[in-house]
């Protein structure tokens, strides 16, 4: 903690739709997007991951074996309203894709916002998981999106 002022520190508890919960720090401090790259995950139907890409791992602050098979909800900042992932939910279980501004937590406790885009992935007409492809977002975007979520939590 020493680098942080004890203001830009806090523990929270992060309850998860499946009824789990986890305490964690949070720290605020914006890790910048890379440029020119893309982070790409996959899930199964649950969104436990199941695939990282370097970009995902490097961003994440994870390890790729600390990743894969955790539920993609580890990412989920706390500034993030419930709602907004209800929505992602109800749009891919329906086989559709979706598009939004999620600002993710990092292992470290910092944030990066993304630019995601969520498909199912479909064999033979069953949805068997989901690809996710994020893009760096504009500052407007994240101050439109920053907003908003106040306004939903």
């Amino acid at each position: 903690m020493s680098e942080h002022d004890t203001n830009d520190v806090r523990d929270v508890v992060i309850k998860y739709n499946d009824g789990t919960s986890r305490t964690t720090t949070v720290v605020d401090r914006e890790v910048p997007y890379p440029e020119g790259k893309l982070i790409v995950s996959r899930t199964d139907t649950k969104g436990n991951i199941t695939h990282a890409n370097q970009a995902f791992v490097e961003m994440s602050g994870y390890m790729h074996e600390e990743l894969i098979g955790q539920n993609h909800y580890i990412l989920r900042h706390p500034d993030m309203p419930a709602v907004a992932f209800s929505g992602l939910w109800e749009t891919i279980q329906s086989g559709k894709k979706w598009h939004g501004y999620v600002k993710n937590l990092r292992k470290d406790g910092a944030y990066y916002w993304v630019k995601a885009t969520v498909i199912p992935n479909i064999r033979k007409g069953v949805v068997v998981g989901y690809t996710s492809v994020r893009r760096k977002p504009s500052r407007s975007k994240i101050s439109e999106s920053e907003a908003l979520y106040k306004t939903l939590l």
